[in-house]
């Protein structure tokens, strides 16, 4: 079976795919960024961890709807390829999947992944691709002076004065009509402030009129009705921050089934919302003490389930 195309199909529609007892495969959406000349557009970037190796039926569901066969016949298929892959790996061999990446074995039997880089997850960015650029260059115009023998030349020729007492009358002019428009200019500013000094002086007389004619309201102030104003105080809601988590489903269905199921037997059940791997998490129940949390955590490991653990935020 070529499991990597299956988790690759998977891979452009959710962010985390996991297969059952081998690693899961999570994609990380990048921003669109510029790399020296090359723009580069928005993308998922691949990585592994062997820990989330847990079965959530995502992928076993997708090969089961697209073969057209039984789930759990698919579900031992698929558990036989991981368990090979295992082994190579162990051996000290490469696993190469297609458009996805290449796996080994590292120190202390931690698989090590390299994404292939080639294969953009992104569904947003369906059909962009790397822009090569070009730098733009300014060149700066300087304009060339021109010889001094093509510039155009010009001459100056002076005024003929054929009579030389008739500049006298021109002077003469100017300073009579320079001492008139002098006198005419203070008659009329000494004008303007008597004008403005007048019109001043009857706008203080017609204030002075209107403040002496000026009437007040002698009615009674108006009585408002008294209010009677109700003050709730708002309780102070109890911080569960320590959570039993009963499991993690990839869709919100299971979780809620989940949930049905384990109020149904009587436990305190409840929603946690989704992690940061879109998986919605469900717990037993929560509780303000830590201390309350840890005896509730080792009695349901021993008496309902050894996978459960506890969640604690902040």
């Amino acid at each position: 079976m070529r499991l990597e195309h299956y988790i690759a199909e998977l891979l452009y529609r959710y962010n985390c795919v996991v297969v059952p007892g081998f690693g899961a495969f999570l994609a990380n959406t990048n921003s669109a960024r510029i790399v020296g000349n090359t723009i580069h557009p928005p993308s998922k970037s691949l990585s592994f961890n062997q820990q989330l190796h847990k079965n959530d039926g995502l992928l076993v569901s997708h090969i089961a709807s697209s073969k057209q066969l039984s789930h759990d016949a698919l579900l031992e298929e698929v558990v036989s390829v991981a368990k090979n892959w295992k082994e190579k790996l162990v051996a000290g061999g490469e696993l190469r999947l297609e458009k996805i990446g290449k796996l080994w074995m590292g120190q202390e039997e931690r698989i090590l992944f390299a994404p292939e880089g080639q294969e953009n997850y992104l569904a947003a960015a369906f059909g962009l691709s790397s822009v090569n650029g070009q730098k733009v260059t300014r060149e700066v115009l300087k304009e060339e002076v021109e010889a001094l023998e093509e510039a155009i030349p010009f001459s100056i020729t002076p005024e003929k004065r054929h009579n030389p007492i008739r500049p006298l009358y021109k002077y003469a002019a100017v300073a009579l009509l320079l001492l008139a428009t002098g006198t005419t200019s203070l008659l009329v500013h000494k004008q303007n402030q008597s004008n403005k000094l007048l019109v001043a002086e009857q706008a203080r007389e017609a204030v002075d009129r209107h403040i002496q004619e000026a009437t007040f309201f002698q009615t009674a102030p108006l009585e408002l009705p008294p209010l009677d104003v109700k003050v709730t105080k708002k309780e102070t809601a109890i911080a569960y921050n320590h959570h039993i988590i009963a499991g993690a489903f990839r869709e919100k269905a299971n979780a809620d089934r989940k949930i049905g199921q384990l109020q149904a037997l009587g436990y305190k059940a409840r929603y946690l919302g989704t992690n940061k791997f879109g998986l919605h998490q469900v717990a037993y129940q929560s509780f303000v003490e830590s201390s309350d949390a840890l005896r509730y955590l080792r009695q349901i490991k021993r008496t309902v389930s050894k996978d459960a653990w506890m969640l604690s935020e902040k």
